[in-house]
């Protein structure tokens, strides 16, 4: 079923429709909010509390097939208000991207963030959504509030220097 209509079933009243969306997009949120706060309780506080003000505020929402790009958006602004709140962990100290995933993502996930914590930080948010969690260029520029060109530029700059750092042993 299409995020169009669960969100009018949702608006319709139907709770199971929204507990669908939710089921939907959870993971993929929660992975997203445990790369900006400082742990993976504040990342599950953050996750529960993007959902809480989606459903808040759906009503006001007009679906245009963004409702992913609309989590992000909400996610990130959550995200930004909970690690003001309780910075107490590094990005290096935050817990592991994998939760059954093996040994080899975990690793993967570890290399990723080394490479990544390094760029600046509008770069890193580009590529932590591309290629952490998978959204298109037209989605990260409507998250991040961006134009497209801007997207790919700094994405392009980020991969360059990504590159660089790798060819120099900079890890």
């Amino acid at each position: 079923m299409s995020d169009e209509v669960l969100i009018r079933r949702m608006l319709a009243g139907d709770e199971t429709a929204a507990e669908a969306l939710v089921e939907r997009y959870y993971a993929e949120i929660l992975r997203y909010c445990l790369w900006h706060v400082p742990s993976r309780d504040v990342a599950e506080d953050a996750a529960q509390e993007t959902f809480l003000k989606f459903l808040r505020y759906v009503e006001r929402y007009e679906h245009r097939g963004k409702c992913r790009a609309f989590l992000y958006q909400i996610a990130r602004t959550t995200c930004v208000d909970f690690y003001r709140r309780a910075p107490e962990l590094p990005l290096e100290n935050q817990p592991e991207l994998a939760d059954d995933g093996g040994m080899a993502e975990a690793q993967s996930a570890m290399f990723l963030r080394a490479l990544v914590t390094r760029l600046p930080e509008g770069q890193r948010e580009i590529v932590l959504l591309r290629f952490g969690q998978s959204l298109t260029l037209r989605e990260i520029a409507a998250v991040t509030d961006l134009p497209l060109r801007t997207v790919q530029s700094r994405l392009r700059a980020a991969m360059k220097r990504l590159r660089k750092d790798f060819e120099r042993g900079d890890l």
